[in-house]
């Protein structure tokens, strides 16, 4: 077992947009810095950024 084993949340994250139209975020449905077409979760700044805080793993 590595030492990251115990952190569920992975580093991935969906590819910047070069410009509109921009996807909604998935929480407040503002604009995010993510493509429209990308298919999956997608959070604007300020919800990603409460998200990683929520689920920071500690150590």
């Amino acid at each position: 077992m590595s030492e990251n084993d115990y952190c569920l949340i992975g580093p991935a994250r969906p590819p910047k947009a070069d410009g509109p139209p921009y996807a909604e975020c998935v929480l407040c449905r503002e604009p995010t810095e993510y493509p429209e077409s990308y298919k999956g979760i997608t959070l604007c700044p300020v919800c990603e950024w409460q998200e990683a805080q929520r689920t920071a793993c500690s150590g």
